[in-house]
C-alpha cells in the first residue's frame, strides 16, 4: 500500500508537471517520375518533443513516455487520401529531473495525384486524459509548374552524403537527415540543404545563388556552378555559414540563373528556418515502434 501511494504521488507530480504535446509537421514536394500517373511524392517528416509528454513511472527509477500520432490526408471533399497511425516510446530514463529528453521523429513518404489536400496531424498523450491531445493542419497543394522549377528545400542538420540506399531517407543518391522544424541549435555553423531542379535547359552550365537572410536585414551569400542532368531531376546540395546571423527566423532563397551571362532567373524557391544557439536542436528520425 505505501509503495502503491508512493507510485500515485509520483504519477500525479508528472502529470501536473507535462504540457500540453507538441508536434511538429515538415513537408516536402517532389513530383513523381512515373510518366503514367502525373502526381507527387510527399514526404511528411514527424517530431514530437517529449519534454512535454507525461512520465509514468514502470519501477523504482524507471520512467517512460508514449505517444501516439495520426496522420490524415484528406482530398478536397474531405475523403481520405492517406491514414496511418503511429505509436512512439521514448527510451526508458532513470531520471526525469535531469535526463535529456530527446524528441522522437519519424519519415513518411507517400504518393498522391496532383491536387488539393490538407494534412492533418493529431498526437496523444497516452498518459493524460485531459489536455493531452494536439492537432496541427496544413493545406497541401500538388501541382506541376510549367518551364523549370526547384521542387521544395530540405533543410538539413548535417551535410547531405552520398548514398546508394533505397530507403525514405535517401533521395537523389544522398542520404538526407533533416533538421526537424528547420531549427538549428547550439553548435550549429551552417544551413544544410537539398533539392531538385526539374525541366532545365541542356547543354549550358547555370549559375546557382544562395540568399540567407533574417527580418533585421542580416544576410549572407554564395554562388556555385550548376550542370543540368539530362532525362533526370538534377540535385542541389550544399551549405551556407549561418556566420553573425542573430538568434531567431531566417528565410534561405536559392535562385537558378540561366541564359547569357546567366542572369536570367529560371527557378526559384525558399525554406524557412530557426536559429537557436542557445538551445539543443531536435534530433533525428528514430524507427518507430
Amino acid at each position: 500500500m505505501r509503495y502503491l501511494l508512493t507510485f500515485l504521488a509520483a504519477f500525479a507530480t508528472l502529470a501536473a508537471q507535462a504540457g500540453p504535446p507538441q508536434l511538429l509537421l515538415d513537408v516536402a514536394r517532389f513530383r513523381n517520375l512515373d510518366k503514367v500517373v502525373k502526381g507527387a511524392e510527399v514526404e511528411i517528416y514527424v517530431t514530437v518533443p517529449t519534454q512535454p509528454l507525461t512520465y509514468r513511472q514502470r519501477a523504482p527509477k524507471s520512467f517512460q513516455s508514449s505517444a501516439v500520432v495520426t496522420l490524415d490526408v484528406l482530398k478536397a471533399d474531405g475523403t481520405s487520401a492517406y491514414h496511418e497511425v503511429v505509436t512512439l516510446k521514448p527510451p526508458v530514463l532513470t531520471d526525469t529531473t535531469i535526463a535529456i529528453k530527446n524528441p522522437q521523429s519519424f519519415l513518411k513518404r507517400i504518393l498522391l495525384p496532383d491536387g488539393k489536400y490538407t494534412l492533418r496531424g493529431t498526437v496523444k498523450d497516452q498518459y493524460r486524459s485531459a489536455g493531452g491531445e494536439t492537432t496541427v493542419e496544413k493545406p497541401l497543394v500538388l501541382e506541376a509548374p510549367v518551364g523549370p522549377f526547384l521542387s521544395d528545400v530540405i533543410l538539413l542538420s548535417r551535410p547531405a552524403a552520398k548514398s546508394g540506399g533505397d530507403d525514405n531517407f535517401a533521395r537523389g543518391g544522398y542520404r538526407l537527415a533533416r533538421a526537424a522544424g528547420g531549427t538549428y541549435g547550439r553548435g550549429s555553423d551552417n544551413v544544410f540543404f537539398y533539392t531538385e531542379l526539374h525541366n532545365a535547359p541542356q547543354g549550358q552550365p547555370l549559375r546557382v545563388h544562395y540568399h540567407l537572410t533574417t527580418p533585421d536585414g542580416s544576410a549572407a551569400d554564395a554562388d556555385a556552378s550548376l550542370t543540368p542532368q539530362s532525362g533526370r531531376p538534377t540535385t542541389i546540395v550544399g551549405q551556407i555559414p549561418l556566420g553573425p546571423l542573430p538568434d531567431g527566423p531566417f528565410t534561405l532563397f536559392i535562385e537558378v540563373y540561366g541564359g547569357p551571362g546567366n542572369k536570367k532567373l529560371l527557378a526559384g524557391h525558399r525554406a524557412i528556418g530557426q536559429r537557436a544557439s542557445a538551445e539543443f536542436a531536435p534530433g533525428n528520425a528514430a524507427v518507430p515502434r
